[in-house]
């Protein structure tokens, strides 16, 4: 599309500069190029994205499943690193793991980034990173919006958050209705916070006054920044469930993000039942431990903010658990048993 008739020095000088769009969209279409299946029909930059569903026409009833979500105040750890490149990663899992919960496989994803200014170069960094974390989950980056907002976010600011659409046949839905007592859950390990309870991160750190602690190496993280542990994208399951889908009679999965475990596992359990968990048998990851030790913080709170080490758990029968491990093991997950489902008017039981 031509642009070069397109320049309004008026609005400029309030603040926006609409060629600064025009930059960021050539700078990022090498990135949405990544992301392109057999479902695309045209290319960035029209009023709205099309995706042909002609593929999935053998499904019985197919039933479209959406999702949208942001990275929460881990865009502010981003900022303050002036690194960019990961957490659209993070806005892509965070969809994308909530839908594929219901079984389904993501079509496209759509991301929306507001900014106190638009630096066409920084613009592309963060969308190659939505690009990167659609590729993971085998979804289009269909399009998308960049809005300059001066005097609402300070020049260096921006928040980012996106919207996912999958599909699944709606015989398949994982809708928790044949689970019973006896099943097992399986947890998928997680690479760290993830993208929920960066408030109480940076409280427990002292960020804000502090943020050169980000950057102090400490033995207990094995060797790694603060910044470094907090920073790293969330892990996106789709492929390794899907695969899982396939061979295995999966009864309920849920994603492991702001509440913890005793907000997300129940979401997934019917009434009459519960989530046994050994706590034993979580393997919490360091930067956990850290936050507990840190900010002195219960246990039970740490349960019931972070993920603790466990990015997904799903369940099955107890005579496809080994299936399911070698399953999931074999698409790159570290995954073990984590408890079992009770009869119980408790949804999670730690």
């Amino acid at each position: 599309m031509d642009h070069k008739n397109s320049f309004s020095a008026s609005y400029a000088a309030a603040g926006v500069d609409i060629t600064a769009g025009y930059r960021a969209v050539e700078l990022m279409k090498k990135h949405v190029a990544r992301t392109r299946n057999s479902g695309c029909l045209d290319d960035v930059g029209g009023f709205g994205g099309c995706f042909g569903l002609g593929a999935f026409a053998g499904m019985e009833e197919p039933v479209l499943v959406s999702g949208t979500d942001g990275c929460g105040t881990k865009v502010k750890l981003a900022m303050l690193m002036d690194k960019h490149d990961t957490i659209g990663i993070d806005a892509v899992a965070m969809c994308v793991n909530d839908i594929i919960c219901c079984g389904a496989k993501p079509l496209f994803f759509l991301d929306y980034i507001a900014c106190g200014k638009n630096i066409p170069e920084k613009i592309a960094e963060i969308v190659g990173g939505v690009a990167e974390g659609c590729v993971q989950s085998g979804a289009a980056l269909i399009g998308g919006e960049t809005a300059e907002h001066p005097g609402l976010m300070p020049v260096d600011e921006y928040d980012l958050a996106g919207f996912a659409v999958g599909i699944v046949d709606k015989k398949k839905i994982i809708d928790n209705t044949r689970m019973a007592a006896g099943d097992v859950v399986i947890g998928l390990a997680s690479t760290g916070i993830h993208s929920n309870g960066f408030s109480l991160c940076r409280k427990v750190f002292n960020i804000d006054q502090n943020p050169d602690s980000l950057y102090v190496k400490r033995d207990d993280l094995g060797g790694k920044s603060v910044a470094e542990a907090l920073l790293v994208p969330t892990r996106i399951y789709v492929k390794s469930i899907l695969a899982l889908l396939e061979q295995v009679d999966v009864k309920g999965i849920s994603h492991i993000t702001g509440g913890g475990f005793y907000e997300n596992i129940p979401r997934s359990i019917p009434d009459g039942l519960g989530a046994k968990i050994d706590k034993s048998a979580v393997r919490v990851l360091p930067i956990f431990d850290v936050i507990a030790k840190e900010g002195n913080i219960p246990e039970r709170d740490m349960f019931n903010t972070y993920n603790m080490g466990v990015g997904m758990s799903v369940v099955v029968p107890a005579a496809e658990v080994e299936k399911a491990l070698e399953i999931l093991r074999a698409n790159g997950e570290t995954a073990y048993v984590i408890g079992e489902i009770i009869a119980s008017d408790e949804k999670v039981i730690l």
